[in-house]
């Protein structure tokens, strides 16, 4: 009875210590260039979360649909206003502690909300409707979350 239970405990442990393992964010081995790419320049992108540093920034987004285009442009468009920037996806091969070296880098020079969306994000996920990311910054410390999603 004894060795029944040393035997049971042991593999709940395992099956513990291997799915702890197995499941991290790291997994993403869907994510790159050339998906992300084809997956971005079809249609239009609607920020649905931008956190900002902790604070939710996402109604200054709110109405803009996101165009990314293939020569690199990126518009953000609503009924009355353009604001045109540029992105592309990158790779620093840094051994930086990132979840991906694979960046999504997005320059805006308005002077105005667009310009805080300019960093090179990591991606916590990324599918052909929505993409997640993430960026902590160098300077203060703080974490940014910015999420698309397919209009």
């Amino acid at each position: 009875m004894k060795r029944m239970q040393l035997i049971t405990s042991l593999v709940i442990c395992l099956s513990v210590i291997f799915s702890l393992t197995s499941c991290s964010n790291g997994d993403n081995v869907n994510i790159t260039p050339t998906v992300v790419q084809n997956s971005v320049q079809t249609g239009g992108w609607k920020i649905t979360s931008f956190i900002d540093s902790g604070k939710d920034e996402t109604s200054h987004y709110s109405g803009y649909t996101f165009t990314f285009q293939t020569n690199g442009t990126l518009t953000a468009t609503n009924s009355s206003n353009t604001n045109t920037g540029t992105w592309s996806i990158g790779d620093n091969n840094s051994s930086d502690d990132s979840v991906t070296s694979l960046h999504f880098n997005i320059v805006f020079n308005a002077g105005n909300d667009f310009e805080k969306l300019t960093e090179d994000w990591n991606f916590i996920s990324q599918s052909s409707s929505k993409i997640e990311l993430i960026h902590v910054s160098g300077g203060n410390g703080g974490t940014d979350y910015l999420t698309f999603e397919k209009s």
